[in-house]
């Protein structure tokens, strides 16, 4: 045999075995080239020797991402990841809710609905026909409240009701009152539709003397829920009591008149003479009658009121 039909011989072994050896992988699922130099089976169905094992396949090369972290196993992803706690000691340490009047301890106040001014004024005028908070309540015959428009921009506060007012239960309607009333009309104003009139004290000292001090105490509150709910422009304070209640001072009103004052440090104030003063014959009665009328002006000017027409000589 020549050497050509030797090469012949051995390619086609080499070609029957690796035909053999492909069908051997098709049937068992295996894959792969076998490394040159080993030793190839003789058959596959060969149940007598063990069949060698199949190489496992190269899986494909991916270029790896630049700079990129390889993804980590799963296992390993989380192997230093917190374990989850069980509810109970997830919520070990959680506040334990507050109870609701807790909770809304420091909860801010609600705003107060606005008042009815309309109707409170009668309210509070009832509140004061039965007080007994001093001793004025055992000798008076009825409270004198206000009299007057509650909407007007002008209030004027007098000291206390005398011998008519607590008569007829309304402030200013003696000797006094019809001298006011005619002060206000000299303004170019109506007493009853452009002023709201009240005093200090709602009850009359006997004798029409100077109210005590602990009279005042226990009757201002009511006036100042009055001029709350009135919240007149200006206010004018008649004689001391009146301007010393209202604006806390030891001042005598011939130091104080004609000097624009502040009422708790909002309304404006005005102080000048009481009526009475002012009907009370003396030296200073014309003087005195002056220097009203120019603080009354005053007050005209500040409501934006025109002056009135001068007196031909």
């Amino acid at each position: 045999m020549s050497a050509d039909d030797d090469i012949r011989s051995e390619l086609a072994g080499v070609a029957a075995s690796l035909r053999a050896y492909l069908e051997w992988q098709e049937d068992t699922g295996a894959s792969g080239i076998p490394r040159v130099g080993r030793r190839r089976p003789a058959a596959p169905a060969d149940a007598a020797r063990p069949a060698e094992p199949a190489m496992r396949p190269v899986p494909p090369v991916t270029p790896p991402v630049e700079h990129a972290p390889a993804p980590l196993p799963e296992a390993r992803a989380t192997e230093h990841a917190p374990a989850p706690l069980p509810e109970a000691r997830a919520t070990e340490h959680a506040p334990a809710p507050l109870p609701e009047a807790r909770a809304t301890e420091h909860a801010p106040a609600e705003a107060a609905p606005p008042v009815d001014r309309a109707a409170r004024l009668p309210v509070l005028a009832s509140e004061v026909s039965v007080c007994v908070k001093c001793e004025l309540a055992k000798t008076r015959t009825q409270t004198v409240f206000a009299r007057g428009n509650p909407e007007a921009s002008l209030c004027i506060i007098g000291e206390a009701p005398g011998a008519d007012e607590d008569a007829q239960g309304l402030p200013f309607v003696g000797r006094a009152g019809q001298l006011l009333d005619r002060m206000i009309a000299a303004m170019g104003l109506a007493p009853e539709k452009d002023v709201y009139v009240c005093n200090i004290i709602k009850c009359r000292p006997p004798g029409n003397r100077r109210p005590e001090p602990s009279e005042i105490e226990a009757c201002i509150p009511y006036l100042h829920e009055q001029i709350a709910l009135v919240r007149p422009r200006v206010i004018v304070a008649m004689g001391n009591t009146a301007v010393s209640a209202l604006l806390g001072t030891k001042l005598g009103i011939t130091k104080l008149r004609g000097q624009w004052k502040l009422y708790r440090g909002a309304t404006l104030v005005m102080p000048t003479y009481h009526p009475s003063y002012l009907l009370r014959p003396s030296a200073q009665q014309a003087e005195a009658k002056r220097q009203a009328w120019e603080d009354l002006q005053l007050v005209m000017k500040e409501l934006g009121l025109a002056p009135p027409p001068r007196r031909r000589e």
